[in-house]
């Protein structure tokens, strides 16, 4: 293992097992403890390891409808609207973006009652415009991470 690229194996190993404890992923790198645990705290400190959270199975908790909500936003009201969506119960995902809409927000939703509650508190909100959103049939992809350093 060369160092230059310790940083690279060490995140993929932890994506393929967030659990792996210190002396685990030490033995897989050929590398030592202390090592590995300088490098982790490197990657925490610096923010490009941000947290370890479990990877949740949404249908299986119940919260089986998805939406994708697109919503345009009055002027300089962008980051407000971000904000706030950010806050809302359910939104597992806010994007600013480019094209015909301002924000992409997902949500997940026990049912269709529910995520049209959340639709209708959005559209009283002044500085939203307009909305438009679809429910996702099937989901073919979701929550994916990619080894780093993998040519695609």
């Amino acid at each position: 293992m060369t160092y230059e690229n310790l940083d690279s194996e060490l995140i993929n190993v932890l994506l393929n097992d967030g659990r792996a404890s210190l002396r685990g992923i030490a033995e897989e790198l050929d590398v030592s403890v202390t090592t590995v645990s300088n490098h982790l705290e490197d990657l925490q400190d610096t923010g490009v390891i941000t947290s370890y959270t479990p990877t949740l199975d949404y249908d299986s908790l119940g919260y089986d409808v998805t939406a994708v909500i697109q919503l345009k936003v009055e002027g300089t009201a962008l980051p407000d609207v971000t904000a706030r969506l950010q806050d809302q119960p359910r939104m597992i995902s806010v994007y600013e973006v480019t094209g015909d809409h301002d924000i992409i927000a997902i949500g997940k939703y026990t049912d269709t009652d529910e995520m049209n509650q959340q639709i209708k508190t959005l559209l009283s909100d002044a500085d939203i415009n307009e909305s438009n959103t679809s429910v996702v049939l099937n989901t073919a992809s979701e929550h994916e991470q990619f080894e780093i350093g993998e040519e695609s």
